[in-house]
């Protein structure tokens, strides 16, 4: 299994903790990587996906130490993905010189309704031929991310990507203020599907709905048969 830049954040968060991190099933014996029940693991059906893209998670606070978080299965399948805890007032340095680099092309990705017109990318546009995209998650819960939208003038020249979804969010474990929000594994899936790679795009909403299904079947302390992880992400490919 690929060691990402989100377990290094994760080990690196949890050293700065001076008590015990007391998340909801934040007690509970769990896969360090996957953060599944160890029955209940899913690091053996992640693959590495190949693609000219890259991520950039800006995450709020603890929101790395969650259980719950979906941003570590972006890194599970996209090779190049980024990630930093968030601040006001002392972004990391690395995080500017990266946003600065010319090899990238930032694209921040949040709803259209809070940002000026002019910024709003209607049609995806490929980078100039020496530039790769860089889309921009801010991974919070909703409130956190509106806060960290207005207070990072690090991204107010970059072209925002919006998504309004027709269906609800799949995502039961954490509640949205709005039907149409989505995890952050979802708006990955879009932003993938937006650029034309529908099988990636497949492949991240798969690992996305088995991660969501096992945690909940650990949630309800249900058992599964053996493998039936494997069997059910290789069912949901089949049925694509």
């Amino acid at each position: 299994m690929r060691i990402h830049a989100l377990h290094k954040l994760y080990q690196q968060r949890l050293s700065q903790c001076t008590r015990p991190f007391l998340a909801r099933g934040g007690r509970i014996e769990r896969c360090s990587y996957c953060m599944l029940l160890p029955y209940l693991c899913i690091c053996d059906i992640k693959k590495t996906l190949s693609t000219n893209s890259a991520f950039l998670l800006l995450m709020y606070d603890d929101e790395i130490l969650k259980p719950s978080n979906t941003g570590r299965l972006i890194a599970d399948l996209i090779p190049d993905t980024l990630a930093f805890i968030w601040s006001r007032t002392q972004p990391e340095p690395q995080l500017l010189e990266l946003l600065k680099d010319p090899k990238w092309q930032p694209i921040v990705i949040f709803p259209e309704e809070y940002t000026a017109p002019e910024r709003v990318m209607h049609k995806y546009q490929a980078p100039e031929k020496n530039k790769r995209p860089l889309f921009i998650l801010l991974d919070a819960s909703w409130a956190q991310a509106k806060k960290m939208f207005r207070k990072s003038p690090y991204l107010n020249n970059f072209p925002v990507l919006s998504f309004s979804p027709e269906s609800i969010s799949r995502y039961l474990l954490r509640k949205a203020v709005k039907d149409n929000q989505l995890a952050t594994a979802e708006v990955a899936g879009r932003v993938l599907e937006f650029i034309g790679e529908s099988e990636n795009a497949t492949i991240m909403d798969l690992l996305f709905e088995t991660f969501k299904e096992n945690y909940m079947v650990g949630k309800e302390r249900k058992q599964l048969p053996e493998n039936a992880t494997q069997f059910r992400f290789q069912a949901l490919l089949g049925k694509k």
